[in-house]
C-alpha cells in the first residue's frame, strides 16, 4: 500500500490493480516493441537520417526491457494480445503509409501521434506509479521528447511540401487515439489515472506539437477537433 501526496491510496497488490495492469503494462511494452520498429521502417526511408534514426529505435528497445521490469516487480504478466489489437489500427495505418513510401503520414503517427500519447500517459501516471515504476518512468519521458522533436524538427524544415498530407494523415489517425483512450479508461482509472487528464495532455502535447512545425492556433484548433466526440 503507498500513500500518494494527495491522500489517495493504492494497493499496488491488490487483484484489481495487478488485473488492470497486466493490460496497461502491456501497452507500454507494444508501444515501445512498435516504436522501435517503426524508427527502423523510417530509417529505410530517410537513409539520409539512419543513424539518427536507429539510435531512437534501441532507445525505444531499451524503454521496452524498462516496462517489462515493471510488470516483474508486480508479479504482473502483461496481457500482450490486447495491447496488440489495441495498436493495431494505428500499426496497420503505419504500415501502409511505410509502403508508399509516404513519410509524413509515417512520421505524423510515430513521432507525433505516439509520441504525444506515450508522453500524456506517462505524466499523468508518473505521481501514482510504484516507486519501481517511476523511476523507469522518469527516465523514459526524457527521452520520449527527444523523439517527438525529431518528428517536429524534420516537419517544420518539410512544412509547406507536407502540410496537405499532414492534414490528411490526422484526419485518419487522431480519431484512433480518442478510441484507444475510450479502450482503456477504466484500467487507467483503477491505476488512478483519470480519463479527462490523459486527454487534456494529450491535446496540450499534440497541440504545441502542430504548433511547433508551423500551424495556426486556428488550424490546431480544427485539427485537434477531428474525432475528438468520441473522447
Amino acid at each position: 500500500m503507498q500513500q500518494l501526496a494527495d491522500g489517495l491510496e493504492i494497493d499496488f497488490q491488490s487483484e484489481t490493480y495487478k488485473d488492470a495492469y497486466s493490460r496497461i503494462n502491456a501497452i507500454v511494452i507494444e508501444g515501445e516493441q512498435e516504436a522501435y520498429e517503426n524508427y527502423i521502417k523510417l530509417a529505410e526511408l530517410l537513409p539520409e537520417h539512419h543513424d539518427d534514426l536507429i539510435r531512437l529505435s534501441k532507445m525505444e528497445s531499451r524503454h521496452k526491457k524498462g516496462f517489462e521490469a515493471c510488470g516483474r516487480n508486480l508479479q504482473v504478466t502483461p496481457d500482450l494480445q490486447f495491447a496488440k489489437e489495441f495498436f493495431a489500427p494505428l500499426h496497420d495505418n503505419f504500415k501502409a503509409a511505410a509502403a508508399k513510401g509516404n513519410v509524413v503520414t509515417c512520421l505524423l503517427i510515430q513521432s507525433l501521434i505516439i509520441e504525444c500519447f506515450a508522453i500524456a500517459a506517462y505524466n499523468i501516471y508518473i505521481p501514482v506509479a510504484d516507486d519501481f515504476a517511476r523511476k523507469i518512468t522518469e527516465g523514459v519521458i526524457k527521452d520520449e521528447y527527444s523523439h517527438l522533436n525529431f518528428g517536429e524538427v524534420w516537419l517544420k524544415a518539410n512544412f509547406e511540401a507536407s502540410k496537405a498530407e499532414l492534414e490528411e494523415a490526422n484526419r485518419q489517425n487522431l480519431p484512433l487515439v480518442w478510441k484507444m483512450l475510450n479502450q482503456v479508461a477504466d484500467d487507467a482509472e483503477v491505476l488512478a489515472m483519470e480519463k479527462e487528464a490523459l486527454v487534456e495532455d494529450f491535446m496540450i502535447q499534440y497541440g504545441e506539437a502542430l504548433s511547433n512545425i508551423g500551424f495556426t492556433t486556428r488550424d490546431i484548433m480544427r485539427l485537434s477537433a477531428y474525432g475528438l466526440s468520441a473522447a
